[in-house]
């Protein structure tokens, strides 16, 4: 974007502007006139940058770039980047997952920016031309919006995190009542496998010999089936067949 071919710049302005585009935001000043170089509020999703000039001539008249009274349109565009602001905080306040937080932090990080720009930029046109009080109101609202949107940021980074641990906390009590229950079902397991198999090799109806023995073997076969469950159970609970002495006193 190029000046108006109309304005009636000094020529040691016009050299510091580039050929292809008109580069960061900033102020200029010579001989009296003062030459704002600012780009419009970033729209979310978008990369680029439009620029706009506002020429203050040493009478106190402004000038804008794309037509109108240039200073309502310079005021009109600070409020740009406040409605900018006070949108990006309601989506705060709707705000419910991770990934509405993601989202607007995507689109806080070019507009506090570019804020943070447009406030150094008024501030060094401040500075410039001390007398001007609009200027000093200006600066200050540029100053109050890139302050809201510092808050935001900070606030919406700390939700976000908060969002994440909340959910891996969430997983983690889900992944240990897991684990929990898993155990169980292999202690359960470890119980009745031993016992299913007594039972079937003693509820088969096939001649073995024993039907004419004593009882007293009944008891000893079912009594070891017992122990070597407790012995099952043992190794799914240790991963060993035994337990050291300090093994049971820790249990």
């Amino acid at each position: 974007m190029k000046l108006p071919p109309t304005w009636a710049i000094p020529e040691s302005i016009r050299d510091r502007l580039g050929q292809k585009s008109a580069g960061k935001q900033r102020a200029m000043v010579s001989s009296g006139h003062l030459l704002l170089i600012l780009h419009k509020a970033p729209q979310p999703g978008s990369r680029e940058r439009e620029a706009v000039f506002f020429w203050r001539r040493p009478d106190g008249r402004w000038e804008a770039s794309h037509g109108g009274i240039g200073f309502k349109l310079l005021i009109q565009h600070i409020k740009a980047y406040s409605l900018a602001e006070k949108n990006l905080t309601d989506q705060y306040f709707k705000a419910q997952s991770s990934e509405d937080y993601f989202h607007i932090l995507e689109n806080i990080t070019p507009l506090h920016l570019a804020t943070q720009n447009l406030h150094a930029t008024l501030q060094s046109a401040r500075e410039a031309i001390p007398n001007d009080r609009d200027l000093i109101d200006l600066r200050d609202a540029a100053y109050d919006t890139e302050r809201t949107l510092d808050l935001l940021y900070q606030n919406t980074k700390n939700a976000l995190e908060f969002s994440m641990a909340k959910q891996s906390e969430e997983q983690a009590k889900l992944s240990l009542e897991s684990v929990r229950s898993a155990h169980r079902l292999n202690l359960l397991a470890a119980i009745c496998f031993p016992l299913t198999a007594i039972s079937c090799v003693f509820g088969m109806n096939l001649p073995s010999g024993l039907e004419t023995q004593s009882p007293v073997l009944f008891w000893m076969v079912f009594f070891g089936g017992i122990f070597m469950g407790f012995q099952v159970r043992n190794w799914v609970l240790t991963g060993r067949l035994s337990t050291t002495k300090e093994e049971k006193k820790i249990s």
